[in-house]
């Protein structure tokens, strides 16, 4: 029987998995590469157990977990059989299909995700300046979890329902009243995250060669949701006043914008540009995806309505997140969507498995509808602005000349826009080293470059923070006005 076991089983005493695992692991690893040939008669469980210095038990678990799985035959009285029939076919293309399986090709959303490059890696855990990153230290976590606990206890949705009917008429009640958006509470579909309500418009309103207008430079994220979907995106310029439109060509589908606080640059679209897109979407049959991720936090003279509010046409889907608002870690956005496409989205919405629980949705529509979160906006409101004015004042003083800054009107981040001839990636690079993170304007225009800058968050980080990241900023930046010619690379 030793020459059986020989070669097949060597049990490391000193591994951590357990013996029973790695015993199985041994087995079935020599059946399917067909070391154990279907027919093969295995020792009996003493005669196993004595050769392996293992208990009797450890090998009839090993033996009744591989016949369950159909590698051995057992019956009362006789040896366990290496099982014929699906074995051997296993055996023959085992390794073949090892090798193809790190090969196997993807579909073409596949390959396009995969080259994405969105979202930006190597950033790490989120420290000064992450864009988009909100300060949960300032957030009311124990009225937070009171809320979450008494929504557990409470139970689940209606069976019908994947968006709570509170949630929702509560979110439509705050939206109408802050935002302008015009929605009726049914009209929301609460999704995983704003870009899982991006992804879901871009799935039902696009097939593959669709033209799509995106801002550029501009939201990375909507960029891969558009290109996954196999849409032409084309870059559109954007003014101090928003898109650009100007008799352009080819006419798109759809057009992504960010009206209330422009990403990356921050800035506002007027109301005339806003109703000349309105009417060019209209005349064009185009619909668009207005992304109002953080416009809640306004500091400069009253917010702007949402442009949503201002569609005749029924053809802006609006998306927000509250995971700006309120935490990060609260993967929670929506979509406004018109009135005669709301069964086709929520039908969508269950197939594509882009639902939110049931607890986290109470939790919220009574942190919406009972004022806490108004409050904790108003509140907010206040701090960012200062720090907003702090970090620019800091970068000034940390590298005087090397940043020009248009003071955002909201939002929770800024650019600081450098020269065509810096290089903001390799800048950025070197601020992640120095513990810092920033963001290259480069990274996000489609097609040609026209602009440098670092697209940095001030809305997590305290005054001390704020001081600290700058001088890390200010110090990168001196050795790189050093050694920018001819030594840049070799910063």
């Amino acid at each position: 029987m030793a020459s059986i076991l020989s070669g097949l089983v060597d049990l490391d005493r000193t591994a951590r998995t357990r013996l029973t695992r790695r015993l199985y692991e041994q087995l079935r690893a020599a059946i399917i590469d067909g070391r154990l040939r279907p027919g093969h008669r295995l020792p009996s469980s003493r005669v196993f157990a004595g050769e392996l210095a293992v208990s009797r038990n450890t090998v009839t678990a090993v033996i009744d977990q591989l016949a369950a799985e159909g590698y051995v035959d057992i019956g009362r009285g006789r040896r366990p059989t290496i099982a014929a029939g699906i074995v051997p076919a296993l055996a023959r293309g085992a390794s073949r299909q090892t090798r193809a399986a790190g090969r196997a090709p993807l579909s073409a959303w596949g390959r396009r995700i995969d080259h994405a490059g969105w979202p930006f890696e190597g950033e790490g855990a989120a420290r000064p300046f992450a864009p988009g990153v909100a300060d949960g230290r300032a957030f009311p976590h124990e009225l937070w979890g009171r809320l979450l606990r008494r929504a557990a206890r409470r139970g689940r949705l209606p069976a019908s329902a994947t968006n709570s009917p509170a949630l929702q008429d509560a979110l439509a009640r705050h939206l109408i009243d802050h935002r302008g958006v015009k929605t009726t509470p049914r009209q929301i579909i609460v999704t995983p995250s704003a870009q899982a309500a991006i992804e879901l418009v871009c799935r039902l309103m696009l097939n593959a060669g669709d033209v799509a207008w995106l801002e550029n430079p501009g939201y990375g994220g909507a960029r891969v949701a558009l290109d996954a979907v196999g849409a032409r995106v084309i870059g559109v310029p954007i003014d101090r006043s928003g898109l650009v439109l100007g008799g352009r060509a080819p006419k798109p589908r759809l057009i992504f914008v960010t009206p209330s606080h422009q990403y990356p640059t921050g800035r506002l679209m007027s109301i005339d540009r806003r109703l000349d897109l309105l009417r060019s979407a209209a005349s064009a049959g185009s619909v668009l995806i207005e992304d109002d991720y953080d416009s809640e936090f306004h500091y400069d003279g009253r917010p702007v309505a949402s442009l949503q509010g201002l569609d005749e046409a029924e053809c802006v889907f609006y998306v927000g997140t509250f995971s700006k608002v309120m935490l990060s870690d609260i993967r929670v956005g929506y979509v406004v969507v018109p009135e005669g496409l709301v069964r086709t989205f929520e039908t969508a919405q269950r197939h594509a498995g882009q639902l939110v629980s049931a607890t986290l949705q109470a939790a919220l529509s009574e942190f919406i509808g009972d004022g806490p979160y108004a409050a904790h906006i108003r509140r907010m409101t206040r701090i960012y602005s200062a720090r907003r004015d702090h970090l620019i004042r800091a970068l000034d003083a940390a590298s005087p000349g090397s940043f020009a800054i248009d003071s955002p009107a909201g939002g929770m981040q800024l650019l600081a826009r450098l020269g065509q001839a810096d290089d903001d990636l390799l800048l950025c690079s070197h601020l992640r080293t120095a513990g810092v993170t920033a963001r290259p304007l480069s990274r996000h225009f489609v097609g040609r470059t026209t602009q440098r800058g670092l697209f940095m968050g001030f809305a997590a980080w305290n005054e001390e923070e704020i001081d600290a990241g700058a001088r890390l900023i200010g110090d990168v930046m001196a050795r790189y006005r050093r050694h920018r010619l001819p030594e840049a690379q070799s910063l």
